[in-house]
């Protein structure tokens, strides 16, 4: 049996997590716990290509579209209320030049890190704005994308390199904070989302260029 430290969490329970707003860390290890590589389906890497490319063209819509129905003084102060600087968001270190394992690490920890904000937010929205069905419906098939993706660079990380856990932290729940606040913790994590998002497929779609 392999010995699996303290505090380290598997993936099947990092998926399990994904929906959980909370500051999980566990370390980066290879080794023979992966499960079997018959779970990646034939064309993982241009599923997982589609997703990116999916996410990045639909964020700064989301973005928009969450300010509206949030009303002042969201709609005129965005600038200010959803300035990111005040809020963790994993750091995203990696360029079209780094090695290609260390890129999908850390696009494991962006979207593990954003499944989890996306919870959050759409549970918030639920009870804020259950009337703002388009909102609604794009965090919802934003989170469904997440998860898929995910699942693939999961399948990725473990066929390609035998990594089967991940250092992965997580952002503040919203539970028990203002509307203000629960607005502005919303609106601070989907701005960021848009700037990194942009990022994260320049770097990621050459990696998964077919040879």
């Amino acid at each position: 049996m392999k010995f699996v430290p303290a505090g380290v969490v598997p993936f099947v329970a990092l998926l399990l997590l994904q929906r959980r707003p909370v500051a999980g860390r566990a370390l980066l290890v290879t080794g023979s716990g992966c499960p079997s590589h018959a779970l990646c389906r034939s064309n993982v890497q241009e599923q997982t290509r589609r997703q990116v490319a999916m996410l990045n063209a639909t964020a700064q819509e989301l973005f928009s579209l969450y300010l509206k129905c949030q009303g002042e003084p969201f709609s005129s102060e965005s600038d200010k209320l959803c300035n990111p600087s005040g809020i963790f968001f994993p750091a995203f270190r990696v360029n079209r030049t780094s090695e290609r394992k260390e890129v999908m690490v850390a696009m494991y920890k962006l979207f593990a890190f954003l499944n989890a904000s996306l919870g959050n937010i759409t549970r918030d929205q639920e009870e804020l704005n259950p009337m703002a069905k388009e909102l609604l419906e794009r965090l919802h098939n934003t989170t469904k994308t997440t998860r898929g993706l995910i699942s693939n660079l999961t399948c990725l990380l473990c066929k390609n390199y035998n990594i089967f856990q991940v250092d992965v932290r997580y952002g503040d729940s919203s539970k028990g904070k203002s509307t203000f606040k629960k607005k502005q913790q919303g609106c601070q994590v989907l701005r960021k989302y848009v700037q990194v998002i942009g990022q994260a497929a320049r770097v990621l779609l050459p990696h998964l260029s077919p040879s």
